[in-house]
Order: C-alpha cells, then structure tokens, then sequence
C-alpha cells in the first residue's frame, strides 16, 4: 500500500471536521472502518489527525510565520499541518521523508500547483530546525495559548487560578495522548481470571492502577493491547474502558446491595455498570438518558456486562411502580463544558466558547433542582462534572443548596490531572435530611 495512503485519508478527515463540525472521533472511526490499512497505517493516519487538532494553534503560528497571506484554503492548510507535525513532533519519521512525503501528498490531491510552495516552506523550516524548536519551547513560556496550543481565553483563567507553573502542566497533560484503562466486572469474572486471559491469550500488558476512592486490584492501565473492541475479554463483557476519574462519582454514591439507584445521566454507562457491579445485581437501578442513541449504547452496555438490575428508559419517562417511593442514592452526572477531559476528547478545546461557562451552570443547576425530589430522606444526592470550573462546580451546588431547602453538602472533592494522574472531575455529596 502506497506511504500516502494514511496521509490521504487524514486530510480527508480533517477538511471533513473543518466543514462539517462532527466530532473528530465519529469520523476516524467511520473513515477507517471503510479502509484496509495495515494496524501501522491507522495508528500512523489516526496519530497525524489528532496531534494536527491538538496542535492546530501551534503549527497554523509556524504557517503565519512564512506566509503573509490570510490562511490557506482547508485543504492546503492541512496538508502543511500534517508535513509541520511530522518534522516538529514525529521523530519516527526522517524529515527529508516527511517533507517528500508531503509534497506528493499536496500533487496527489490535485494542489500539483502549490507543490512547489509547500516544498518551500517545509524545506525552510528543516534548515531552521535547531532555531525553530527554541522558538517553539520559548513560546510556551511567553504565549502559553500558543506554545501549547490551546484557547487564549481559557488559558487565561487558568493562569489566574493556578499560576503558570501548574497551568503548564495541565497544558502539558492535555497534549499527551490519553492511555486507557480497563475496570474489570466481577459480575462475570475474577480479577485472577482475567489477568490470565489478558496475559496468556489476548497478549495485554497491563499494570495495576491505585487510587484512593476505588478498590485494589479493579482499574488496569493497558499498555499494550489489540483492538480494544476486538478483544474477546472485551466482547465477553470481563471489563469495561473508563478513565479512574469517572469511578470517584459512584465511590461516592456509598452504594450497597438491595438499594434503589436513580442515574439520571446514565448513557453510554461508565457509571451505571459499575453501580451495578457493586450492587452486585441485587438492588434495581432506573438509568436514564435523553439521546436515543446513547441509550442504545447504553442497553448494549449492559447486555455485554451481564447487569441484570438496571431498567433503562428515556429522561421524560414515567418513573416506574417501584421508583415512586424515591431512591436511596441519585446520582446526576451532568452535561458540562468538560474541561477536564481536554486530553481525551482532542477537538473539543476548539469547540468551547467563553459564553458556555455562563450558559451551562443554569441547565446543571435545573438538573439537581428536578432530581431533587426523588431523593427519600435520609438518602443520598451525588453531582458530578468532567469540568475544572468553578462556575459549573462548587458554585452550582451552593446555588442548589441556597434555593433547595433539606439538603447539606457531606463531601466534595475535585480532582486535577496535574495533582491526581487522572482525567478531570468534580463530585459533591449532599444528604437530604428533611
């Protein structure tokens, strides 16, 4: 297979998400299902369109740099981004391959024209190579917005809460490509059992991960894997993929077997799933969601786990005969600007707006109001974001407890990827006591 194949379909992908806003991920995954490339080629092809999005800000500075014109058309623009990342941030890659490569990339695509003008700025670059990468390391310092690719705005409040220091980290940490992990399921396996089959027949290597608000020995880190959803582990239901950020929610909810659970956020299922691996199927679950097609992802979720005790329905549902009385533990997991999982979701930096801070705290804050009573007394209301702000945390639940009376705040906790090795999130406890 041609050496531009993978190239070619990255540009695709990316003019794709310029034109179509989609989120970058349902179109890798539809692109690359329709594509027999060797398992190098996809990692290759899926490693050129992210770091290109993640590092968009960065290389379209490098572009300006030998450009005075406005920026290129899409499709021109891209291909630079692609020959940039691989001479600055691909080491595997020989520059004189990435700029060749490139070239004929751009005559490929039918830009025979601007060839010559892509080879010319490439070219440029290799011989200020040594210059360049100082230019690069200096801007993180002097334009951290630049330097690491990210909105100005948000860096902005960044640095204003934690300095530059750790705002570099987190910075730092958005740009580093997410790992994943493995909860096993013990409503169909041991952890013994599966550390077996990973080991012995699926070829994983993995190691034990440990934090404080889930079990031992119950996260993985995979380090290397076959396709996740290729793995007949997988498939069989022995474990499910969530970062060890989204278990601090349900360690919170203090679940225990034969309790009435209400996860009003419940699709695809992180969460919902492992409720119900604590429960150990012996207690009911009402999960519910407003997107079909979530709760789809949902339902099968379930079915491949083996959770038995959930009852899955659309947000606007009649409550169930059984749920009238209310529900031991709620848990709301709301939509939010997520900013906590910046490195996770690589397009999602340059979707967010400075207005969303101000628009999503009302819709999180109708949540808990609306959920609220069906809480019984003396139970249990657990909110929970993947953001770092404030406006969307801490400032939520105190405008809830202010305006609902009968409730008080237990416990909260947020957790920093520069302090906690984890994806970002938020959980606040509150126990209804009238």
């Amino acid at each position: 297979m041609s050496a531009q194949r993978p190239r070619e379909i990255a540009v695709r992908i990316l003019t794709q998400h310029a034109r179509t806003g989609l989120f970058l991920d349902t179109l890798l995954e539809r692109e690359l299902a329709e594509q027999p490339l060797s398992a190098a080629d996809r990692r290759l092809c899926q490693e050129l369109v992210y770091g290109v999005v993640r590092w968009r800000a960065t290389l379209d500075w490098l572009i300006a740099r030998k450009t005075d014109n406005p920026p290129q058309p899409q499709k021109l623009q891209d291909i630079l981004r692609i020959g940039l990342y691989q001479i600055f941030w691909l080491d595997r890659i020989p520059d004189h391959a990435a700029v060749h490569e490139t070239v004929e990339l751009a005559k490929r695509l039918g830009l025979t024209a601007q060839a010559g003008f892509v080879n010319a700025i490439l070219r440029s670059y290799l011989r200020e190579a040594p210059a360049t990468r100082q230019l690069l390391q200096d801007l993180q310092i002097t334009a951290p917005h630049l330097g690491w690719s990210h909105p100005e705005w948000l860096v902005r409040r960044w640095l204003d809460r934690w300095g530059p220091d750790r705002t570099r980290q987190l910075l730092h940490w958005n740009n580093t490509p997410a790992r994943n992990y493995g909860r096993v399921n013990h409503l169909k396996t041991t952890t013994a059992d599966i550390l077996r089959r990973w080991r012995s027949e699926e070829n994983v290597e993995c190691d034990v991960f440990r934090r404080d608000w889930f079990d031992d020995e119950l996260v993985y880190e995979l380090r290397r894997h076959p396709p996740l959803a290729k793995m007949p582990s997988f498939q069989d239901g022995w474990f499910y993929v969530q970062d060890p950020s989204t278990l601090l929610a349900v360690w919170s909810l203090q679940v225990r077997p034969g309790q009435r659970i209400l996860d009003t956020c419940a699709a695809p299922g992180g969460k919902t799933t492992y409720i119900a691996q604590l429960l150990r199927n012996q207690g009911r679950i009402l999960a519910r969601d407003n997107d079909p097609e979530r709760l789809e992802m949902l339902r099968e979720n379930c079915q491949r786990l083996g959770v038995t005790c959930a009852e899955i329905q659309p947000t606007d549902a009649s409550l169930p005969d059984w749920a009238r009385a209310g529900f031991d533990r709620v848990l709301v997991d709301a939509p939010c600007s997520n900013t906590g999982v910046l490195r996770r979701r690589v397009d999602l930096r340059w979707r967010l707006q400075g207005d969303d801070l101000q628009r999503m705290p009302a819709t999180q804050l109708q949540l808990l109001r609306q959920t609220a009573p069906h809480v019984r007394l003396g139970g249990l209301l657990v909110y929970s974001t993947c953001s770092l702000e404030p406006e969307e945390n801490e400032q939520v639940v105190r405008a809830f407890l202010q305006t609902v009376p009968g409730f008080a705040l237990e416990h909260e906790r947020i957790l920093l990827p520069f302090v906690d090795g984890v994806d970002g999130a938020y959980v606040a406890r509150l126990r209804r006591k009238a």
